[in-house]
């Protein structure tokens, strides 16, 4: 067990990032390597580390929130990081399990400024390359015991539920925001709070505010993901405008939008209820009606009130430490982040 230093000075938020990657991915091209030839490469190439034809590359690979968040709440609940760098590894297998069949349900054809796996390599494959970096999650996480292994689990489950929720909601036009929340906190929350669960298993037992403290977050992370989906600057997302306006989403300041009783979520209604692809101009209407009917202001504020909560959470934990403060930081640029 380490002790932590309270007085030690929080880093970067840039150098925790650097500091988590420096962590965990090694362990994951080494687990990688563990995939099926077929499904390694699609990996490969969905993680950033080759292009389209085997050949290395250096792409963006992602923020890897979550690892950091599992390495931080292991640190702030007095273990090592060191220890819990295959809990890591596993939550972001199952996240990027996830993105990888998402992409495919959603029709996206970009993700992270480069065609998605499904347009590279066929929906087929890149639906069992998904599958295999599911198996390998678990596979990972196992020599750390069963009780973590029921974690990833159910908020895997979780995370399976929200994404039925979110395509039956495509065929619906009575969702209402409620739903929409409950949907989001399987999507989405579920595996933030079990990578902050899972995190603080390797520390003191019963620091059970580690997992409540992730959920916030990751409610507060879709809030903002739903807002850059309509609102992102394509440059940094690497998604089209108004990406969700597109696919018709139901997405949480939508769906808030189109529940107020007001002109423009009736005119919203209208617009989402055709079934033509939506062109530039009505696309950018649909975007202006969203807040004009409160959608944006209201997931906004959501986020905000969700920070509020994850940092009282975080404070029920313990006396403060770096770790804690770090966890605050990345907390906060889920409130304020641009991709």
């Amino acid at each position: 067990m380490t002790t932590m230093n309270t007085r030690t000075a929080a880093r970067p938020l840039a150098d925790v990032l650097a500091w988590s990657k420096g962590l965990v991915d090694p362990a994951l091209r080494a687990a990688a390597e563990r995939l099926p030839e077929t499904m390694r490469r699609i990996a490969a190439y969905h993680f950033g580390w080759q292009d389209a034809d085997g050949r290395p590359a250096a792409t963006d690979g992602g923020k890897a929130l979550r690892p950091a968040l599992v390495l931080l709440c292991a640190e702030a609940a007095g273990g090592e990081a060191a220890d819990a760098v295959p809990a890591a590894v596993a939550v972001e297998l199952v996240h990027n399990f996830s993105l990888l069949h998402d992409d495919i349900m959603d029709g996206d054809t970009t993700r992270r400024h480069r065609a998605t796996a499904w347009t590279v390599f066929g929906t087929g494959p890149a639906v069992l390359a998904g599958d295999a970096l599911l198996s390998l999650a678990f596979e990972v996480l196992a020599p750390s015991g069963a009780a973590n292994a029921k974690v990833l689990s159910a908020a895997t489950l979780a995370l399976l539920e929200g994404q039925a929720a979110d395509l039956d909601f495509e065929q619906r036009d009575d969702v209402t925001p409620g739903e929409c929340v409950r949907m989001a906190e399987g999507k989405t929350a579920a595996l933030l709070g079990a990578a902050c669960t899972l995190g603080a298993a390797f520390g003191t037992p019963g620091a059970d505010h580690f997992g409540a403290f992730g959920r916030a977050v990751g409610l507060a992370f879709q809030h903002v993901d739903d807002l850059l989906g309509i609102w992102g600057d394509p440059v940094v997302t690497g998604k089209p405008v108004y990406s969700d306006l597109q696919n018709r989403k139901k997405s949480l300041p939508v769906v808030t939008a189109l529940c107020s009783g007001t002109p423009a979520g009736a005119d919203l209604a209208k617009l989402y209820a055709g079934h033509k692809p939506l062109d530039q101009p009505a696309l950018a209407r649909a975007a202006s009606l969203v807040e004009a009917a409160g959608g944006r202001q209201w997931s906004q504020a959501q986020a905000e009130a969700l920070l509020a909560k994850a940092l009282r959470d975080l404070t029920a934990t313990g006396p403060p430490t770096r770790a804690t403060a770090e966890l605050a930081t990345l907390a906060r640029l889920i409130t304020t982040r641009t991709h």
